[in-house]
């Protein structure tokens, strides 16, 4: 072979190799560009999931992340909360993206049995198809699966009967995902889809219908949620939030805290732990300037703002040093506050650490004309999760009797608070015990009591119209 001859070939095979190398890069920088995408759309989806409070009702007391088994109460008793982890004997393993989004936008279950609206499908079917997309590889790929069966959720009759779900959606489920509204900002618009949808807020602090549906007539107006108050949050300046600014609001979602307003606690506190306090500060702003432009809806008898009552003022010198009463259900006001809450809240109410501590005047727990937040902070307390922005209050349900409670609840209100608002005994006995009982489940044994003897009517009487016909003939 001549010189040239060579140097032709091994430059062919130099050229072929060469084309080789670029053409498995190429391969290989394809399949990284699609780990990189896949992993980016499950950090997405995290977040997403983290944005819906997934974690909040999918995990039990001390139990593993998502894998069920919290029992959820309600007014037509105990719904325990599903596996959704990607277990294929326990949780959702085996679910297509379809079966999933279906799950979780319909209120549909593999199986095709229906859930019930505790898990808040009404507000998930805002979400789109690629937020959904995005969930579905989160908790496929980005969960750990636990192999455990949550309890199974057994409601007493007729609501046990879960095909009955299916009439309910079609009375009250609007099935169409979020659509902007080209007249509003952008920013508008994100904040519209959070509140509306993945935050659900609707859930809590929109009241409902006979049917445990939400009265859209009155969306964000306030609700009560086992025992507590979620206040209204729409713009009206003396019941809602009007008077917020969008950053005070903004905080607020972060923290659980606005100083001289509002501190979180009950469901609101776990919603800022689990979910709202991870959001990016242009998404709280965003919902916040949502929250604002939400139409106002005003409450008979509210004629300041919440967080516009009371002022620094102290009468605790008076019982210092004066015997308390053998009957403990006599002590004043004066006293029990200066026995359980003038420690932290200081002698006139002020405070204290910068707000650590809050002020019991310009504070929206003592300007409510609903008192049950009130109540249920004192029985309960206000405490947050490890790690996140603290503001500590201890409970007082096995010290203070119910009476106790009502004396105190009272003082602070005339001291502090909304002078026209009051606490009783019987309100607080029936917080005590879990908030009131809810007539539906007697309305609905009633209506079917009455559609089953209905049905016997209309029996018997085609029985006795058919003996007529065959005597007559």
């Amino acid at each position: 072979m001549k010189y040239t001859d060579r140097m032709s070939f091994w430059g062919s095979v130099a050229l072929f190799a060469l084309t080789a190398v670029v053409a498995v890069s190429a391969m290989c920088g394809t399949a990284y560009a699609g780990e990189a995408d896949n992993e980016q759309l499950v950090k997405r989806g995290q977040y997403l999931a983290t944005a819906g409070d997934c974690v909040a009702c999918h995990t039990a007391p001390k139990g593993k992340p998502f894998a069920g088994g919290l029992s959820l109460a309600t007014p037509l008793g105990e719904i325990v909360s599903t596996n959704i982890t990607p277990s294929k004997t326990a949780g959702i393993g085996n679910y297509t993206q379809e079966r999933f989004s279906d799950a979780v936008r319909k209120g549909i279950r593999a199986d095709g049995a229906h859930l019930y609206p505790a898990m808040p499908y009404t507000s998930y079917a805002q979400v789109s198809d690629d937020d959904m997309k995005a969930m579905y590889a989160y908790f496929m790929q980005g969960v750990a699966p636990v192999d455990e069966h949550s309890p199974d959720t057994a409601l007493p009759f007729p609501f046990n009967i879960r095909m009955s779900m299916a009439v309910w959606n079609m009375m009250f489920l609007d099935s169409k995902p979020f659509e902007a509204n080209p007249s509003k900002s952008a920013e508008w618009n994100r904040g519209a889809y959070l509140v509306k949808g993945l935050a659900h807020c609707s859930a809590c602090h929109t009241p409902r219908n006979t049917l445990m549906a939400e009265d859209k007539t009155l969306d964000l107006a306030g609700a009560s949620i086992g025992g507590w108050t979620a206040p209204n949050i729409t713009s009206d300046a003396d019941s809602g939030v009007g008077t917020w600014s969008e950053q005070e609001l903004a905080d607020y979602l972060r923290t659980g805290h606005a100083l001289d307003k509002a501190q979180a606690a009950g469901p609101m506190a776990e919603a800022v732990d689990n979910s709202l306090r991870h959001l990016s500060d242009g998404d709280l702003h965003a919902m916040a300037v949502y929250l604002k432009s939400v139409p106002s809806v005003h409450a008979k008898g509210d004629t300041r703002p919440a967080s516009a009552w009371g002022k620094p003022t102290a009468d605790v010198d008076e019982v210092r040093g004066v015997k308390w009463p053998a009957d403990a259900n006599k002590l004043s006001g004066a006293q029990l506050y200066d026995g359980y809450c003038a420690s932290c809240h200081q002698a006139k109410g002020e405070g204290a650490d910068g707000g650590g501590l809050p002020s019991l005047f310009h504070n929206s727990a003592l300007g409510r004309s609903n008192t049950n937040n009130l109540v249920m902070v004192m029985l309960h307390g206000v405490q947050h999760q490890d790690g996140t922005p603290d503001i500590l209050m201890p409970g007082f349900s096995d010290l203070l009797s119910d009476q106790q409670v009502a004396t105190l609840g009272n003082y602070l209100l005339k001291r502090w608070g909304n002078q026209n608002a009051i606490v009783t005994v019987d309100q607080v006995k029936t917080l005590r015990a879990g908030g009131e009982a809810s007539s539906l489940p007697w309305l609905a044994r009633g209506g079917l009591i009455g559609a089953v003897i209905l049905v016997i009517a209309l029996a018997l009487s085609i029985v006795r119209l058919r003996r007529r016909k065959t005597s007559a003939a």
